[in-house]
């Protein structure tokens, strides 16, 4: 039996070992390279220079574990994954050098995800929670599977990347969704290797990078690591057959902080892109909690909505959605308030 299961999970051990060694070779290289965080800006909290060149080393590790894996057979999403890697390292590593306005950076993610389109890249439905799926493709009209994938790819992003504020979490929460997103694509109803082994090969790129970025930090993802693992991760989630609910379910946590936050951003009459210390994680971090406690906290409910995600089917997906949003929105609500003062006043 565990010959048979070693035999079967061949192509998955060697893409997440080959993955991860490659991560951690070019750490090595990118630690000691000239880019670092000399750019403290309102949502970070690190004062000291730390290599940002994390990004590099999971995009270029990925990539890499994608052309010289023999079981995979080329296809468009294969193609969307390493073009789409490539120009997220190019805007992200000029991020990093000199920070981009907004519009620029908002601008590079929307001409990426133009690009995956043009690849071939389609969501042509999405599942009904009540029965039966939705068709965002009519008659060969494309533009509302091309909006919809704008609207996706962009909160996913930058949900991640808003969720990269402290050592270890939007690491830490990608190598779940990632795993979460693997399991699923291997099950029976599903059954998609390809899906499941480009998705083992991202826990194997992340998990490389998060050996040094866990408490205290040694590098950081910077633009180009954040914002290509919610691009992944957005991107899987359309392949493997709209697996939208999983996605939203999985990565409950980031998403709700993110829309908070906006929604904070625009009531204070802010620009939504306005960088600040409200994200959940600096809520707590200035209610006294410590990084791990934080990353606990994350993890421990990320990892529950993935189980959940796993063994449930997709009605059950959404009320458990429901319920873990309204839960992350009451503890926003309960953080709200210091004594009787109002913070959100």
């Amino acid at each position: 039996m565990i010959a048979s299961i070693l035999f079967y999970g061949q192509p998955f051990l060697i893409g997440f070992g080959v993955a991860s060694v490659l991560c951690l070779l070019f750490i090595f290289l990118f630690r000691i390279a000239p880019l670092r965080n000399n750019r403290v800006g309102a949502r970070h909290i690190h004062k000291k220079n730390i290599s940002r060149f994390g990004g590099l080393a999971i995009i270029t590790a990925f990539i890499l574990s994608l052309l010289w894996n023999e079981y995979l057979f080329f296809d468009h999403i294969v193609w969307a994954m390493i073009v789409g890697g490539l120009l997220i390292l190019l805007f992200g590593i000029i991020d990093d050098l000199k920070p981009l306005s907004w519009q620029t950076q908002i601008f590079s993610q929307v001409s990426i995800i133009l690009v995956v389109f043009i690849i071939g890249v389609r969501t042509e439905f999405i599942t009904n929670p009540f029965g039966g799926v939705v068709w965002l493709v009519h008659d060969n009209m494309l533009i509302f599977s091309l909006l919809f994938m704008l609207v996706w790819m962009l909160v996913i992003m930058n949900a991640i990347n808003w969720c990269d504020g402290i050592d270890g979490l939007a690491g830490g929460v990608v190598v779940i969704a990632a795993l979460t997103l693997f399991i699923i694509s291997l099950q029976p109803h599903v059954m998609q290797p390809p899906i499941a082994i480009m998705a083992i090969i991202l826990v194997g790129s992340v998990a490389g990078f998060l050996i040094f970025n866990l408490p205290p930090a040694k590098i950081f993802a910077g633009s180009s690591g954040a914002f290509f693992m919610g691009y992944a991760l957005s991107l899987m989630a359309i392949a493997a057959g709209a697996k939208i609910g999983t996605a939203l379910l999985v990565l409950s946590v980031p998403l709700v902080d993110a829309l908070w936050v906006v929604w904070h951003r625009a009531r204070s009459g802010k620009s939504i892109f306005h960088g600040d210390k409200e994200h959940l994680h600096h809520r707590l971090l200035d209610r006294g909690w410590s990084v791990w406690q934080i990353l606990f906290l994350y993890y421990g409910v990320t990892i529950l909505s993935a189980i959940i995600a796993v063994t449930t089917q997709t009605t059950s997906k959404v009320i458990a959605l429901i319920i873990f949003c309204s839960m992350i929105v009451l503890f926003f609500i309960a953080l709200s308030y210091d004594g009787k003062k109002k913070l959100f006043s």
